[in-house]
């Protein structure tokens, strides 16, 4: 695959930088600037506009992403997440790299878009049911703070993390629910903590660039059929 810097057009250069001055602005004006939570937004950041474009890159950094949001979820209890992205998304991030390389698309710049089947959307719904199920016994037995938003989180990033593997142009609505429901939780862990404020402006953040990836994935999907 091509380099991703290389592909990107005036708009999502804007995209990139803007988000970017974003985050850095609203962690560096915090009181207790938090270096882990600024360096995990630049990164998610980046990896949600190479995933826009389809390229493999994306999965990298989400595996870096994935590593330092748990981190940072560790810290403040929230075992949910930790769980999550220490035990699904990374190891999905991984499958996803592979799958991603081994279906290029005809250009050879990005990856290959596969519509679902109903075999396929069945299986979703029944991995995303049965983990969400073990991840809420878990999580009940940790005596985790907001254990409801925590959940949700976990059947939202399943569902994310599985379209990603699938290369579905779903897979950012996926996420994109899943931020919602971040940024809810983040904005009550800042109510007890207002050094978790620029986690609740990084996942709004993601929120647009994950938006902005499903409709340019559907865009090359209308294309290619």
């Amino acid at each position: 695959m091509s380099n991703p810097i290389k592909d990107l057009t005036r708009k999502e250069w804007m995209l990139w930088l803007g988000s970017l001055c974003i985050v850095i602005l609203s962690n560096t004006l915090t009181e207790n600037m938090d270096i882990l939570t600024l360096v995990a937004a630049c990164v998610g950041i980046t990896s949600l506009i190479f995933a826009a474009k389809g390229h493999v890159c994306a999965q990298i950094l989400m595996v870096v992403f994935s590593v330092l949001y748990g981190i940072i979820s560790w810290r403040f209890h929230y075992w949910g997440e930790m769980i999550t992205y220490l035990g699904m998304a990374l190891p999905m991030a991984v499958w996803s790299t592979i799958t991603w390389i081994k279906n290029p698309a005809p250009n050879g710049k990005e990856v290959a878009i596969q519509k679902l089947k109903p075999r396929h959307i069945l299986g979703v719904i029944v991995f995303a049911a049965v983990a969400t199920c073990l991840f809420y016994w878990i999580l009940d037995a940790l005596n985790t703070p907001h254990i409801l938003f925590s959940t949700i989180s976990i059947a939202t990033s399943v569902l994310a993390a599985t379209l990603t593997m699938l290369r579905s142009s779903y897979y950012a609505l996926g996420y994109a629910s899943n931020d919602i429901v971040l940024i809810i939780l983040w904005t009550l862990a800042s109510m007890e903590n207002p050094i978790y404020i620029p986690v609740v402006v990084n996942f709004a953040i993601f929120f647009f660039n994950d938006m902005y990836g499903f409709l340019c994935w559907k865009r090359r999907e209308k294309i290619s059929c």
